[in-house]
């Protein structure tokens, strides 16, 4: 298992509004996340591990549930993917960059600047 790489947990971080009750609980795990896995085509996307008996499960029920996610678009309103965090029992477990498009090469690193804007 590797550290959490800096360009994920800021993508988190953008995505987890602390405003809201379960994602402020999601977002102190953040600093206890290991990445146990990557997708091998690019994209970005990132399984995580945690130990959940030293972290404070979320509100977002049981099983798998998508925690967070922006579609992303283009200034000619094409949407070419999105990033979505799921949460599972409660507890962060990948982040995954979608890519719908022949064009644009929808990446963890496009996923950043297209949350800048």
């Amino acid at each position: 298992m590797e550290p959490l790489p800096d360009d994920v947990a800021r993508v988190l971080d953008v995505l987890l509004d602390g405003a809201d009750p379960a994602h402020a609980v999601l977002r102190r795990q953040i600093p206890h996340l290991r990445v146990s896995g990557r997708c091998r085509c690019g994209c970005g996307t990132a399984y995580f591990a945690l130990d959940p008996a030293a972290l404070e499960a979320a509100p977002s029920g049981p099983g798998t549930v998508v925690a967070a996610e922006a579609q992303l678009y283009l200034a000619d309103g094409d949407c070419p993917g999105e990033v979505l965090v799921f949460a599972e029992d409660g507890y962060l477990s990948w982040l995954e960059v979608c890519s719908w498009s022949d064009t644009v090469d929808v990446t963890l690193a496009t996923v950043r600047e297209f949350l800048r804007r």
